[in-house]
């Protein structure tokens, strides 16, 4: 049995994409902040899919996080498969009036600590004959996005690595997967600081975590470059291509600043 290493795996979109694991037959290292949740998804985990589960209470914003990850993963298993980098957040407001201390962090857990992850457990990936990596994005990496400025920017960065690698790592038997999912009912808006209006306003065309994990997965395994999963979503990123960029940012600030105090 393969093992897969998710972050962010407590709730939301990294708890799904472990139950989804769970159920292709993975074993699962999960590591998140919250010790109790994870917990809590390892007991589910083991008792619904009877595979093994590890957990480690990490904050990945920590400067030596990754390092510490990437040696307890390999304490673990030597059948490390899979490596899904979701951990992430957004911050939401204008970015002079933000605190750029809380703003470093979180491009922190979006950039560096993907990055160093993967590079730290990449020689583990490699004894493998086919492994996986899954970056995940958000579709504000296909545009620039007023009022969640460095969010959107930090997910293009995220994109971009991953069409880098991907190349880099051809023929090598690891795959590398960007997914960058639109909406989805987690609590990203709540860390994000997002008004109530612009939550409803985001609820009404929302994709569950499990529909994103499926998608995800199912793109992963099947070795595909990107994939935006959701009609509505994979419409609009196309339309940012076609669009005029000031054009694409003056319709997302319509959006987003208007509910700006």
């Amino acid at each position: 049995m393969k093992t897969a290493l998710i972050t962010g795996a407590s709730r939301g979109i990294g708890r799904a994409f472990a139950t989804e694991l769970a159920r292709r037959g993975y074993n699962l290292l999960l590591v998140a902040r919250s010790a109790d949740q994870l917990e809590q998804a390892a007991t589910e985990l083991r008792q619904q899919a009877g595979v093994e589960v590890a957990v480690l209470a990490q904050d990945l914003a920590a400067s030596n996080a990754a390092e510490q990850v990437a040696e307890w993963a390999n304490s673990q298993t030597q059948e490390l498969a899979v490596l899904v980098n979701n951990a992430g957040y957004g911050l939401w407001g204008r970015f002079e009036e933000l605190s750029l201390a809380e703003q470093q962090s979180m491009l922190q857990l979006n950039m560096h600590v993907p990055v160093a992850l993967t590079h730290r457990l990449l020689p583990a990936l490699r004894q493998q004959k086919k492994s996986f990596i899954l970056n995940v994005s958000s579709t504000a990496a296909y545009q620039a996005v007023p009022t969640l400025t460095l969010y959107a920017a930090s997910k293009a960065f995220l994109l971009s690595f991953s069409r880098g690698l991907r190349y880099e790592l051809r023929g090598s038997g690891v795959s590398v997967t960007c997914l960058s999912p639109g909406a989805t009912t987690t609590d990203f808006a709540d860390r994000a600081g997002m008004s109530a209006g612009l939550q409803e306003t985001a609820n009404k065309v929302s994709m569950t975590p499990e529909q994103v994990a499926q998608a995800g997965i199912a793109a992963m395994l099947a070795g595909e470059a990107e994939l935006i999963p959701g009609a509505l979503n994979k419409v609009s990123a196309h339309l940012t291509g076609l669009v005029p960029k000031a054009l694409t940012e003056k319709i997302a600030a319509g959006i987003y600043e208007k509910h700006l105090k």
